[in-house]
């Protein structure tokens, strides 16, 4: 497995000792790493050029003018380098400095206040999100997008509870668990809402739905380029928690078959690619490998650096987990594929990919404290996937162990592969082989080849 990569950040703030502050607090995270600073408009621009970082982090007035310089230069790099992203520190929470930011989209930007910056993580959380396409907004901006809208109309109370959970940036799915009801009736409910306010609109609320209009976007945006660990799997674990009563510590034993994916070569990849490019890369290799995993009914654990973990059965039991396991690796081999044809087109180093599929027992916790939480499956079943997923080469294949090929309800033709010692185990580990083109081609055929 590849080391995790260090996110560089180029930080442009007018005033030395906010700027130095930041630097510092960025510079104690072992993954992120302050490349250059500027104090003025066109420090920015000639120094984005030079260190080409992932990350901009800038305030929004600084020289010459003192108006928005910091939102017109972030507009400008991002026009150059697409793949960079950007987070506004501001000390104004008037929402129209958010929206002209987010004018043209909302991906790979945060807008956050800088009275905030120094509580908890949020200014890292912020750099380590838009650096893989992500978004984020301060609570004040979105509580102003929302309260002239919550004041002003005559709103039943499932009407008022829905702007809420808009207002909370919910993700679609989130709000059709909570309310019960389809994703699509949840689509039909908001633009129904937005309706009934635009017909109410005086001038002012014209503003505010405008606000909230953007607000919707943000949402679904994230969703369809397929959400990152961080907000995906609290939601589904804190509806397990709310159905099942655990607790914190508290351990369950599951039959999961565990998936682990790595790019092969990807330290070579990257020595020789530029940083923003690849970045964008990473981005899009990592929203293709989570549709692939969502769409066969599993869950994204982590994601470190290029390389995916993922579970089949947990956080909820499925007797099928063996056989969804293995069509999400054939789905994420295909997916790359596609992404290659794609970066060849574009003069980019496309991704091989390795993975290794392991079946059996695992405990599965929630551990942590009441500020952060981890979902986590321990066994010897987890430590097996991250071998076989080494043996899985040449690249664009897949290993499965001798467990997960015995749970599978119709094998494809496979190639068993010589038993070897791994680390940490007394006997030689059976593995078999499938390659990304035989899973296509033989896609319901009987009996493994022994």
């Amino acid at each position: 497995m590849a080391d995790d990569p260090v996110i560089t950040v180029f930080l442009a703030d007018d005033s030395l000792l906010v700027r130095e502050g930041v630097r510092a607090l960025l510079n104690l995270q072992p993954d992120i790493e302050v490349v250059g600073v500027a104090e003025d408009f066109d420090g920015v621009l000639s120094g984005t050029d030079l260190t080409t970082p992932n990350v901009l982090v800038t305030d929004i007035r600084m020289p010459p003018s003192f108006q928005n310089e910091g939102i017109e230069a972030a507009r400008l790099v991002r026009l150059k380098y697409p793949g960079i992203g950007v987070v506004v520190l501001s000390q104004y929470d008037e929402p129209e400095y958010a929206i002209a930011l987010l004018a043209d989209g909302v991906s790979g930007y945060a807008y956050l206040l800088k009275d905030r910056v120094g509580d908890g993580d949020q200014l890292v959380r912020a750099v380590r999100e838009v650096a893989t396409g992500g978004s984020m907004l301060d609570p004040a901006i979105v509580n102003a997008m929302v309260s002239p809208v919550r004041a002003d109309g005559d709103l039943s109370a499932d009407e008022d509870q829905l702007l809420q959970w808009i207002a909370e940036g919910r993700p679609l799915k989130a709000i059709a668990s909570s309310a019960q009801i389809p994703v699509e009736a949840v689509n039909d409910a908001i633009e129904s809402l937005f309706l009934k306010l635009a017909k109410e609109a005086s001038a002012g609320q014209e503003s505010a739905l405008r606000r909230l209009r953007l607000l919707q976007k943000a949402i679904v945006d994230r969703e369809e380029q397929g959400e990152s660990l961080s907000r995906m799997l609290p939601g589904g674990i804190a509806e397990k928690l709310r159905r099942d009563g655990h607790s914190l510590g508290e351990t369950e034993r599951l039959e999961v078959t565990v998936l682990m994916s790595d790019v092969r070569g990807y330290s070579a990849i990257a020595e020789y690619s530029d940083p923003t490019a690849l970045a964008a890369q990473l981005n899009e290799h990592r929203a293709a490998m989570n549709h692939a995993v969502l769409d066969n009914g599993g869950t994204v654990m982590q994601y470190v650096g290029d390389a995916v973990m993922a579970v089949f059965g947990a956080p909820y039991p499925r007797a099928d987990h063996a056989d969804l396991a293995l069509a999400a690796a054939s789905m994420m081999h295909a997916n790359q594929r596609v992404l290659d044809e794609q970066w060849e087109a574009r003069s980019l180093q496309p991704f091989g990919l390795g993975i290794g599929l392991s079946t059996g027992e695992v405990a599965a916790a929630l551990l942590g404290s009441e500020e952060r939480l981890e979902y986590t499956l321990v066994g010897d079943t987890v430590n097996l996937a991250q071998r076989l997923q080494d043996w899985a080469r040449p690249a664009g294949t897949t290993v499965l162990s001798d467990t997960t090929v015995a749970a599978l309800t119709n094998p494809p033709p496979l190639e068993r592969l010589e038993a070897q010692k791994v680390k940490g185990r007394e006997t030689p580990v059976l593995a078999f082989r499938l390659s990304s083109e035989a899973a296509v081609s033989t896609a319901g055929t009987e009996g493994a080849t022994q």
